[in-house]
């Protein structure tokens, strides 16, 4: 099975054959049926993760999806949801028509109301393990908000651009919760899972901290809080998302810093005591190791919103 992490959408869009993105946090493609046999009706089984979030418009005609490690229900799927840093597995997957797809980049919401509410979408969880099919009527409406905001993407950029695309964002993310709900209605729901009950916990304790003196919370913690044992967290959150427990607390100090970088004028190292770490140093090496520049860097790509 073919393995890919796309750490940009222009990233994404050069290994899928398609043309790059008008701007470098976000874009709205859109595949016929034409056009997607190399590219969705994915012959080779593959793997992928992004830094990015995208929102898929298709239906699914055959072929499996797994999320994470667990097995998604995507029979005449509708609507895909995808987070930064989730994988998602497909063998076989042929999809009818046209397909479109939103991506946008985490720095594209980042600062605005949007970034908090978009984690609150179970949807966007490992938890949700089936896509949303929606009604002929429910379809409709969605396609007409994938039309407004790709008419907005291919207008000419301005200084009201970015809120009107986010204001649209959010518009279908309600409409998609609204459908969600109905859905979840009519089944069923599945208890918690081992992940969402960890992610809850690990930003409770992140949303705790006092800035003066923050301690990163280490797997002890985090298992004791949950009543298991550290070992048989880790081994829950691999067997679920294929990540470990410590990629998950990494995840969540590398987006809580960017949330510094950006929204503030402290150094690199007062962000990095900030958070908890005792040595700079070993901030900025994590953060490069994990998003391909240093910190610094980061910041000064503030410039691109």
């Amino acid at each position: 099975m073919k393995k890919h992490h796309f750490k940009t959408i222009a990233e994404q869009n050069a290994a899928l054959g398609i043309r790059p993105p008008e701007h470098p946090l976000i874009d709205l493609i859109t595949m016929n049926s034409a056009t997607q046999s190399e590219v969705l009706q994915c012959q080779h089984d593959f793997s992928i993760s992004a830094d990015f979030y995208s929102i898929s418009l298709k239906r699914i005609t055959a072929g499996e999806i797994f999320y994470g490690r667990t097995r998604y229900d995507c029979s005449d799927g509708t609507m895909l949801f995808m987070a930064p840093q989730q994988t998602i597995a497909s063998q076989g997957i042929r999809v009818e028509s046209v397909a479109r797809t939103l991506c946008f980049h985490e720095d594209f919401v980042r600062g605005y109301p949007l970034q908090a509410q978009l984690k609150s979408y179970r949807f966007f969880s490992y938890a949700v393990n089936e896509a949303l099919h929606l009604s002929p009527r429910e379809h409709q409406q969605v396609e007409r908000i994938f039309d407004a905001i790709e008419a907005e993407y291919h207008n000419n950029y301005d200084a009201f651009t970015h809120e009107l695309i986010l204001s649209q964002i959010n518009t279908l993310l309600q409409y998609a919760n609204r459908y969600y709900h109905r859905q979840f209605l009519m089944r069923k729901e599945s208890s918690t899972s081992v992940y969402e009950q960890f992610i809850n916990i690990l930003n409770q304790h992140m949303d705790s901290q006092p800035t003066e003196a923050a301690i990163i919370p280490t797997i002890d913690q985090l298992a004791s809080q949950m009543n298991m044992t550290n070992r048989y967290l880790s081994d829950a959150l691999k067997a679920e998302t294929g990540k470990t427990t410590k990629d998950w607390i990494h995840r969540a100090l590398i987006d809580r810093s960017k949330d510094l970088l950006l929204s503030t004028d402290s150094s690199v190292a007062t962000i990095a005591y900030d958070l908890g770490f005792e040595y700079p140093q070993y901030f900025s090496r994590l953060f490069k190791s994990k998003e391909g520049m240093t910190p610094t860097q980061y910041r000064a790509r503030k410039g691109v919103h």
